[in-house]
């Protein structure tokens, strides 16, 4: 089956697709290999922590495992049950910790900076901690819709399916948020080259 049929959620049979309700290893090995990637990006925007977003994630494949006959391509495409799974791994990791954890993009950022001068490093740590101070002001709804657009990469039609909303409602929360982080970050002094 290719990339693009399970993306759009169509399946040409669906009998044999399901495999009787029962996910083939050469099926879980292209779910994983396609979007592990994405799944632990929106974790780590969500958590800030590499150590519980691997659990996290790892936890999210094991509940595909176990909950694939459950999909039903009728009712949504396959990366919007994917990410509605992870969404709720996070939020029941928030509800573990019984605190709010802070939101922060360091983890990702790390991923994909090459190494850099001690200079560059301080420079970047205090442009870092401008933004983590400016996302901390957004509330929890509007971070959850950044993490899912950015670090997710989903498409505001897939966040709107998660969300129950329009696509046109998460368009403007995106626009509202990103005006909020430029002017905190502006009014904070902080300078981005």
């Amino acid at each position: 089956m290719e990339i693009a049929q399970l993306k759009a959620g169509v399946y040409p049979n669906k009998k044999s697709h399901l495999h009787d309700g029962i996910m083939t290893t050469d099926r879980f090995t292209q779910i994983y290999e396609t979007y592990y990637s994405r799944v632990y990006k929106y974790i780590c925007y969500r958590i800030n922590n590499h150590y519980a977003a691997e659990d996290i994630c790892s936890h999210v494949f094991e509940v595909i495992i176990s909950k694939y006959q459950s999909f039903s391509p009728e009712k949504s495409n396959f990366e919007v049950w994917l990410f509605a799974i992870a969404r709720n791994a996070v939020t029941d990791y928030f509800r573990s910790q019984k605190k709010r954890a802070a939101f922060s993009l360091d983890s990702i950022m790390n991923m994909f900076l090459p190494k850099s001068s001690p200079e560059e490093i301080v420079i970047r740590d205090d442009n870092n901690q401008a933004l983590f101070v400016a996302l901390a002001k957004l509330n929890d709804r509007e971070r959850n819709i950044i993490a899912m657009k950015y670090a997710a990469g989903l498409k505001n039609s897939e966040i709107a399916d998660l969300l129950g909303v329009s696509a046109s409602n998460i368009g403007v929360v995106l626009y509202r948020s990103l005006n909020k982080l430029h002017k905190e970050l502006d009014t904070g002094g902080a300078q981005f080259e």
